[in-house]
């Protein structure tokens, strides 16, 4: 028997199978991974297939070494999936099968936990017979009573009833009354219970229509769905029932969420209902968690998974329903290579393993909106939340006005008095300032300029911690002291501007110096359960405010919530990019569906120097199709997505001219294609070649060649094309191709 098997080396050069011998009495799978002699050293690879015969000379073919586990770690429906996402992306099968696993099942980085356990052997009906021959051993008759409840107890446990118990086991154990043994111990994400309940609750009529749907196509193995329920309508129970259903069924079901902020309080939904059937898989778990709970996954153990946008390459069995919520959010799209949008990987596992899709969001995003209503996916509307409850009141406030009035602080006056009629009742508010920080920039009043990184093209925000006052780049991390003089000019007129949490934090202690406040960033929540941590603090009401970026505005359920306040609305929608109206009408929704979630109604204040916007108008009478209406016609009027594709080639290099070079190099044989190919230059209605707004990233000049395409099979030719050219490369740059980019920045 002979094995084809894929070494774990991304390379061009080794990006094909290799034939090895499988040793008498060694029994492989498809999927397997083993460990096989490659040149000099021994690397990991995986059986990709078996075949009885081999056309090389026995000579020249080496046996595999040993499997690293007795079972296929990637799944027949995760190879397929390998195989095609590798074809997609032009790139070594290696790469994407590396998607497939926990990354730290590579190298053996992570090793299955164990623990010494000791039971009882000795007849129970000997038992005081045995306890009373230990003599003046105080230590060895406690340990036979606690061991006759004849379960297996981990030593850790018996050490802390009796000190040092180790001599005296081995004692018990040679004697022949008690044994002990190594016993595998898994290691389950911790973190903060959220104490959902475990009682399904009764579903209004639009949830159980919703549901009837969903169910039937379950049944059928088929289907795809776009859920679009206004925030506080019910989504998640829906899906819990849907989850149910699945179950009962016997068959497996994957639930998405855009932020690890979210999963803490789904996962705590899920598991008071399906117990140690449900699985959580996020980036923030250690390597042991991560580890366990995907064999648990592999093993059929858990069948129900719920994690951030890599659980969609899980191992579930018999896999019938893939969740994708809140599906309008970018974080569902990797741009790390090889790119893929998790979105798209849902709907091709569901249509290769008989599954249903469904996409649900308060907020869909135009793509998906416009699918539904082409007939790609069934529309299920719930326009009514809960218990008749109302949607909250939206207002908007004019800051033009109050500078005009001399009030100088991030608050308008309507929110500062909102936020203390809300902490006097008792009540709780959300904040929400999309910017991190305090202040956003910091600039010369004498020659204007402005301080940025030195890596990248980008302002750096001012944070105050502690005593430590700094500047920190948001794209690549890098830090240094703020400048007491100009840089360019030696001016010492240095001024700060703009403002980010924490400011907003620190002005909201002095209008509320007894009540306690949470902020929630990326600079708060970074540690090991940082997310479930400061939501527990607020959802158990020792916090009374909480104040964060987009990561609070969407998902979270807190029934004490009736107040939210947006204290700068234009910063997402100012953005150089033809989304930005969309973004910014998804956040304001999003997070004005945080108030009036309980028995009291909420209100939303949105600040805004530009109140008579469009889309700030549709967001604040919470009017998702009169703004699609606005924003399809204007997308179909400058053919923007979905009725072109946005695409481009992007090149970053550490050498500006090398960048700049490689890019008009690109720019040339993309043209040459469109000639050679007459057919494809009918599909692409714009080729340019520019800087992106962000001209230096990372310490790498970056430049872009950017393309318009009609939707045709003529242009996916190009596209692949394109792809092809990206995977070539340049001379000392990276090359990239990006089609419908979560960013054009």
């Amino acid at each position: 028997m002979y094995a084809q098997i894929i070494i774990d080396i991304v390379h061009e050069n080794v990006a094909r199978t290799f034939t090895y011998l499988v040793p008498p009495g060694m029994a492989l799978e498809p999927g397997q991974r083993v460990r096989v002699p490659f040149g000099p050293r021994q690397k990991e690879g995986i059986v990709l297939a078996l075949t009885d015969s081999c056309d090389l000379p026995p000579d020249k073919v080496k046996a595999v070494t040993a499997p690293l586990e007795d079972y296929a770690a990637v799944t027949p429906p995760l190879m397929e999936l390998a195989q095609h996402m590798a074809q997609q992306a032009h790139c070594p099968l290696a790469e994407t099968l590396r998607l497939m696993l926990p990354a730290e099942m590579r190298g053996g980085r992570v090793k299955i936990k164990t623990q010494t356990v000791a039971w009882l052997t000795c007849p129970p009906e000997r038992l005081e017979e045995a306890i009373a021959a230990q003599g003046r051993s105080q230590k060895r008759r406690t340990l036979l009573t606690l061991l006759r409840d004849g379960e297996k107890h981990p030593l850790e446990e018996l050490a802390m009833l009796v000190r040092d118990p180790h001599q005296a086991l081995d004692q018990l154990q040679e004697a022949g009354l008690v044994a002990m043994a190594q016993q595998e111990v898994l290691r389950r994400p911790g973190g903060v219970s959220f104490g959902g309940s475990n009682q399904d609750y009764p579903l209004t009529d639009e949830q159980r229509d919703a549901l009837e749907k969903l169910t039937a196509a379950v049944d059928a193995g088929q289907g795809a769905f776009l859920l679009h329920g206004v925030t506080g309508s019910g989504k998640t129970e829906v899906f819990i029932h849907l989850v149910r259903h699945v179950l009962d069924r016997g068959r497996g079901a994957i639930i998405l969420v855009p932020e690890i902020a979210l999963t803490p309080q789904m996962v705590s939904w899920f598991q008071a209902r399906f117990g140690p059937v449900a699985a959580v898989i996020h980036s923030r778990l250690s390597a042991g968690e991560r580890y366990d709970e995907w064999r648990r996954i592999r093993s059929g153990d858990a069948r129900v998974v719920i994690g951030a946008r890599s659980a969609v390459f899980s191992p579930v069995e018999n896999l019938a329903l893939i969740v994708v919520d809140e599906e309008h959010e970018t974080t569902y799209q990797s741009d790390r290579h090889p790119r893929y949008d998790a979105r798209d990987i849902a709907a091709w596992r569901c249509r290769r393993e008989g599954g249903e899709l469904l996409l649900a969001s308060a907020t869909p995003s135009i793509l998906s909106y416009a699918k539904s209503r082409r007939g790609d996916y069934q529309l299920l509307e719930m326009p009514s939340r809960v218990f008749n409850r109302p949607l909250p009141t939206v207002e908007l406030v004019d800051m033009r006005a109050e500078l005009e009035t001399g009030n100088r602080s991030i608050f308008s006056r309507r929110l500062q008095t909102a936020l203390r009629d809300c902490v006097s009742r008792g009540d709780q508010a959300i904040l929400l300032m999309n910017h991190r920080g305090y202040h956003s920039a910091v600039s010369c009043r004498a020659c204007g300029h402005v301080v940025k990184c030195e890596q990248c093209d980008i302002a750096m925000t001012y944070h105050v911690g502690g005593r430590d006052q700094l500047l920190r780049c948001h794209y690549c991390g890098a830090v240094k002291p703020p400048p007491e003089t100009c840089p360019v000019c030696g001016s010492p007129h240095i001024r700060f501007f703009g403002s980010g949490t924490q400011r907003v934090e620190e002005e909201l202690r002095k209008l509320f110096p007894s009540t306690g406040i949470v902020r929630m960033d990326l600079d708060t929540t970074s540690g090991k359960d940082g997310h479930a941590k400061l939501l527990d603090e607020f959802r158990s009401g020792r916090a009374r405010l909480l104040v964060g970026t987009q990561m609070i505005a969407k998902g979270l359920d807190f029934p004490q919530v009736t107040l939210v306040g947006v204290v700068l609305a234009d910063l997402t929608l100012n953005l150089p990019d033809y989304r930005a109206r969309e973004r910014t009408f998804q956040l304001l929704t999003q997070v004005a569906g945080r108030a009036g979630r309980g028995e009291k109604p909420g209100e939303v204040i949105v600040q805004t120097y530009k109140p008579e916007d469009a889309t700030l108008q549709s967001a604040a009478t919470q009017d998702y199709n009169a703004f699609f209406e606005k924003e399809f016609q204007r997308r179909r009027t400058g053919l923007y997505p979905p009725f072109t594709a946005m695409c481009r080639l992007l090149v970053e290099a550490e050498s500006p001219p090398a960048a700049e070079r490689a890019a008009a190099a690109l720019y040339e044989r993309c043209g040459a294609l469109l000639r050679e190919h007459p057919e494809w230059k009918k599909r692409v209605l714009t080729l340019h070649l520019d800087q992106p707004p962000v001209k230096v990233l990372r310490g790498k000049s970056r430049w872009h060649v950017l393309m318009k395409l009609l939707s045709h099979p003529d242009a996916d030719a190009f596209c692949a094309a394109l792809t092809a050219m990206a995977r070539e490369g340049a001379k000392g740059c990276e090359v990239y191709f990006e089609y419908n980019p979560s960013t054009m920045m």
